[in-house]
Order: structure tokens, then C-alpha cells, then sequence
């Protein structure tokens, strides 16, 4: 059976207090991003837009939600076999972004894509799949701290939606 991580249906100031939205300006670069809750294409979800840039060594928006608990330890989610996000996009690149304890640099995640083609898809990103960028180890399930949703990689105008975020057996 599924983990339910989010489905967004929960009352807004909630659901804003679990993600957060952020852009490359945290690092110096000019990319734009909003994080809005409203219907897309007939579905309740988390929308991310913006304007992704490569100026100033930038290149992403992101929307993102921690997973460890309240008294600071990792989410475990070793017992399950990935994500499975419900998902929209228009244009892309988008990436499944992860965080463990491991990540220490904000340059250190582990990255899968999301094919997305403008229409409601349901994804599945096995823990296998999510790659490592700037660290040696892969994945460790057991200590995830953070997921985001991702767009990243060239200059374009990013719109992407999720509907509901789970772990899969």
C-alpha cells in the first residue's frame, strides 16, 4: 500500500507551512519562481511557475517540502520502492530532487527526471533512479530529509503541478 507523503487537500495555510518555494537567487542567480494552490486542468494541486535563467551561473526553481520529523531525524522510507508522484508539466526539464543527511552542500542531491507532456501523469521514480550529483554514495532511503520538485537545466518558463506525492511498495 501506498504512503500518502501529500494530496493537498488539507486547508492552504497548511499545505504552505510543509513546502517552500525557492529559485537559484539563493546563490546569486536571477530565476524567478511562485508556488500557487489551485485547480490545474481539472485537478487540485501544487503549481510551481517561473522563469528559469542561466544568467549569473543560475539555472532553477524549485518547490520543496522537508521530510524528516519534528524532532529532526530523516523520514525511513527503506521499506518502500520509490516515489510516485501525480503530475502535470508543460516544456521542461523537471527533476525529482532528494535530500539525505549525507547532502551537506547545497549542490548535493540526488536527481531523477520527470517526463512530463502536458496531461495528468502518474510517475514512478524508483530509488534506484534518483542519481547522485556531487557525492559518491547512492541513494540511502532511510535517511531522506527533503523532496523537491524541480526545473532546472536551460533557460524556459517553467510550469509544473503536483496532486499527490507518495512512497510505492
Amino acid at each position: 500500500m501506498p504512503l500518502l507523503l501529500d494530496d493537498f487537500t488539507e486547508a492552504s495555510e497548511v499545505i504552505a507551512a510543509r513546502w517552500s518555494v525557492f529559485s537559484d537567487r539563493v546563490m546569486g542567480g536571477v530565476s524567478t519562481a511562485n508556488a500557487t494552490l489551485g485547480w490545474v486542468d481539472g485537478q487540485y494541486a501544487l503549481r510551481l511557475t517561473g522563469n528559469v535563467s542561466l544568467e549569473h551561473n543560475g539555472g532553477f526553481v524549485q518547490v520543496a517540502r522537508a521530510l524528516n520529523n519534528g524532532a529532526g531525524r530523516p523520514f525511513d522510507a527503506s521499506g518502500y520502492d520509490g516515489i510516485g508522484l501525480r503530475l502535470w508539466g508543460a516544456g521542461g526539464p523537471y527533476f525529482l530532487h532528494l535530500r539525505t543527511e549525507d547532502c551537506r552542500a547545497p549542490w548535493q542531491y540526488y536527481s531523477a527526471p520527470l517526463p512530463v507532456d502536458g496531461a495528468w501523469e502518474e510517475l514512478v521514480v524508483p530509488w534506484h533512479e534518483c542519481e547522485p550529483v556531487s557525492l559518491r554514495e547512492p541513494l540511502d532511503p532511510s535517511r531522506l530529509i527533503r523532496l523537491g520538485i524541480v526545473a532546472a537545466k536551460r533557460a524556459f518558463s517553467a510550469n509544473v503541478a503536483v496532486a499527490r506525492v507518495t512512497c510505492i511498495p
